[in-house]
């Protein structure tokens, strides 16, 4: 199981966080709004309010999650972060409950 941070516009965060739980890539999505960002971008110090997705997915799924971010997302350089999650110490019908979503 994996955790994945995703930052996007809020004009596509909803959207783009139903897409990925319908196609069955992600179990859950929960949408942290109102999120500032400051970064350096193309030699400029840039300001922007963003959400920021917070993707439950199994192992098996993170590669085509990835790919369907990078397709729907409008950013040039799409942020995804993948974290491991310590599953010996998460709640463990949770952590199977994530790994069967979408399993056929």
């Amino acid at each position: 199981m994996r955790v994945v941070l995703c930052n996007c516009p809020e004009s596509v965060g909803p959207s783009l966080a139903r897409t990925l739980v319908e196609e069955e890539l992600a179990a859950c999505v929960n949408i942290l709004p109102g999120i500032t960002s400051i970064y350096r971008w193309q030699g400029k110090i840039v300001e922007d309010t963003e959400m920021t997705l917070l993707i439950k997915v199994a192992q098996s799924r993170v590669n085509r999650l990835g790919d369907r971010i990078r397709e729907l997302h409008p950013y040039e350089t799409v942020e995804i972060l993948s974290l491991p999650v310590q599953l010996d110490e998460s709640d463990s019908d949770y952590v199977r409950w994530v790994r069967g979503k979408g399993q056929a």
